[in-house]
């Protein structure tokens, strides 16, 4: 049997290199990796471009990886993504069909979930947006006090200077899939997580059937300790080869 490939669907105010640790180990240990770009302007766009590019870029099984956000587009992108055989969520929202990621964060504590978004956010617009809608980048003590606070202080510093946005849009829309209901999965939760609590990680990952472990980690703990991502990826690739 083939070695599956594993996809790494990076989250909101990220790119592709905050995989760099896990890539950079599950290379080192023989395995195929691709990082495709998340456009983060909403599940209905998002989804279908992964759900392309995997099509596309990949041959075999394939492991389908996501942090934050992320895990609400592999949520949608897996039907008709190739041969996904396995599900991993990284400090991840694991939505139900029909939910968006505000609903799943009202009422959770969540450092975004405050009354005046601009507390936490600035807010621009962008060109061509459909009326209303901006785009959110996240405020430098945001990003210190809640979304990395667990990274070196340069490292903080280059998230909040390099940081792709997402724009509001892409938090109201709800998904229409719930690939986990079909594939097996695996949850990596955050107990220092102050973007996605981890009470709601785990409701969401129990919810799912996931099988669940836990880091001492914040939102981007693929970061700051890659071991059990790293280790519920090798599980995810042994069941799905």
């Amino acid at each position: 049997m083939p070695q599956a490939t594993i996809v790494l669907v990076h989250g909101a105010w990220a790119d592709g290199s905050s995989w760099n640790a896990v890539a950079r180990e599950l290379r080192n240990r023989g395995l195929t990796v691709i990082t495709p770009p998340n456009p983060l302007r909403g599940v209905t766009t998002d989804a279908p471009y992964v759900t392309s590019f995997v099509k596309q870029r990949t041959t075999g099984p394939v492991v389908l990886v996501g942090h934050s956000y992320g895990g609400f587009v592999i949520t949608n992108a897996a039907t008709g993504a190739g041969d996904v055989r396995a599900l991993v969520y990284v400090d991840a929202f694991i939505p139900e069909a029909g939910e968006t990621v505000f609903q799943i964060l009202g009422g959770s504590g969540s450092a975004l979930d405050v009354p005046d978004p601009t507390a936490v956010l600035d807010l621009a617009g962008y060109p061509n947006a459909p009326e209303g809608d901006v785009e959110a980048f996240l405020k430098a003590d945001t990003v210190h006090r809640s979304f990395a606070q667990d990274l070196s202080e340069d490292d903080r510093w280059r998230i909040v200077e390099s940081q792709r946005p997402i724009t509001l849009g892409a938090n109201l829309t709800p998904g229409t899939e719930s690939a986990y209901t079909s594939l097996p999965s695996w949850a990596v939760v955050g107990t220092e997580d102050k973007v996605i609590p981890p009470d709601t990680q785990r409701k969401m990952a129990e919810r799912a059937g996931s099988t669940i472990s836990e880091v001492a980690g914040s939102h981007v703990s693929m970061v700051s300790r890659p071991g059990p991502t790293i280790d519920a990826i090798l599980a995810a690739a042994e069941a799905a080869g």
